[in-house]
């Protein structure tokens, strides 16, 4: 589940659905790592950061990461250094869900973001005038492997490794 650190949702959602794991928005961990650095430093910091929710595994995250606290580390800036190893797992966890679903994982508004293609079909074309019908959409749309319990290591099915490891 996506939270950004509201914890209200966490806990009420962690009550309901307790195997759901708990993400943070990347693009609002940007934001705040850079209020935490001088804005002469924005534009190299932004290049560095903007590229670590975007790379193919966790371990090249993490070394971007790194690399990340070792810059803020050369020039004392500890306070952005903090801020980006704050929630670091939770930052990271779109990795165990199916790769197609990373971009609305990382967006601003997980919830909306999905949604937004929903409320196209439902507020434009204004033709579901019966609300089971407009649910039998939504299904479809968000019925994924996610739903039905798939595991994933960096954006792939773990049983898919497995196989292919396998051959």
């Amino acid at each position: 589940m996506v939270g950004d650190g509201h914890l209200g949702i966490w806990g009420a959602t962690g009550n309901v659905y307790t195997e759901a794991a708990e993400r943070r928005c990347w693009n609002h961990k940007i934001i705040n790592v850079l209020d935490k650095l001088p804005k002469r430093q924005h534009g190299q910091a932004k290049l560095m950061l903007r590229s670590m929710p975007y790379v193919f595994t966790r371990a090249e995250a993490e070394r971007l990461r790194k690399v990340f606290t070792r810059w803020c580390g050369e020039h004392s800036y500890e306070a952005a250094r903090e801020a980006i190893e704050r929630d670091w797992n939770r930052m990271v966890t779109f990795y165990e869900f199916p790769r197609q679903h990373w971009r609305h994982l990382r967006t601003t508004n997980p919830v909306e973001s999905p949604s937004a293609g929903l409320r196209i079909r439902t507020d434009a074309v204004r033709r579901y005038r019966r609300v089971d019908r407009a649910i039998a959409v939504i299904w479809k749309m968000l019925m994924a492997d996610v739903h039905l319990g798939v595991r994933c290591k960096d954006g792939a099915a773990i049983e898919e490794q497995a196989q292919r490891v396998a051959a």
